[in-house]
């Protein structure tokens, strides 16, 4: 190979090297700290938590938004089990899913659309209350738990909301009044964690068959901050 050829091998495979960086630098650019980005910010929390809440699969409503946002090209929920970890059933927990010597399985995963960790999912179950084509998937597949169990027709009863980061702080009609509202101060910061839910989940015969704990994370914003302003 001649010096032309090998210093432009160098060259293409440099840019490949840097197109995956370039492509999740697009994906991940900071929203801008502005009050309008705050407020864009309180307004898609407050919106995606609604239909959580108003919804009988959180698994469902979370692929509708990755497609909604266009997140990823295939919007679709996939569950990443965390291994090794293990938290058995309290005596409320038990009382909620109305069991007594049933066995309660515990379940960890990250709930992704793409490469986005949406949320952060802990399930309580009860194994003889699902099908064994359920329980197989469960325990061997990455299918989210709202899905592998449709077939039940199940609906959620919410009891524990937590909002966990507010992106308007106290105080913020008085600062809004008192700077444009197109200012910026850099990047908006954004912790891990944004809001959580529990819940049981019930059967179409109303009988309680699993509780859920969701942790909802700061990738629900993986795609350009809203336009403000011109």
């Amino acid at each position: 190979m001649n010096r032309r050829l090998m210093r432009s091998a160098i060259v293409a495979a440099a840019l490949l090297g840097w197109l995956p960086s370039l492509a999740t630098a697009q994906t991940t650019q900071p929203w801008p700290d502005s009050f309008v980005t705050r407020l864009s910010a309180f307004a898609l929390m407050e919106r995606l938590n609604a239909e959580i809440l108003g919804s009988r699969s959180a698994t469902l409503t979370l692929e509708s938004w990755c497609r909604d946002h266009a997140m990823a090209a295939e919007p679709r929920i996939a569950a990443r089990l965390i291994a090794g970890v293990d938290k058995a059933a309290d005596a409320e927990q038990r009382q909620r899913l109305q069991v007594t010597d049933e066995h309660v399985t515990y379940r960890k995963v990250e709930l992704r659309c793409g490469s986005h960790v949406l949320s952060e999912a802990e399930n309580w179950y009860v194994p003889s209350r699902l099908t064994a084509e359920m329980n197989r998937l469960l325990e061997t597949t990455d299918t989210p738990f709202g899905r592998a169990v449709q077939r039940l027709e199940p609906f959620r009863q919410t009891f524990e909301v937590r909002l966990l980061w507010s992106p308007l702080p106290d105080g913020w009609e008085r600062e809004s009044n008192a700077r444009p509202p197109c200012a910026t101060t850099g990047p908006l910061t954004i912790p891990a964690a944004l809001f959580e839910h529990r819940a049981v989940l019930y059967t179409r015969e109303h009988r309680p068959f699993s509780e859920v704990h969701e942790v909802y994370q700061r990738q629900i914003f993986s795609f350009p901050a809203p336009a403000a302003c011109d």
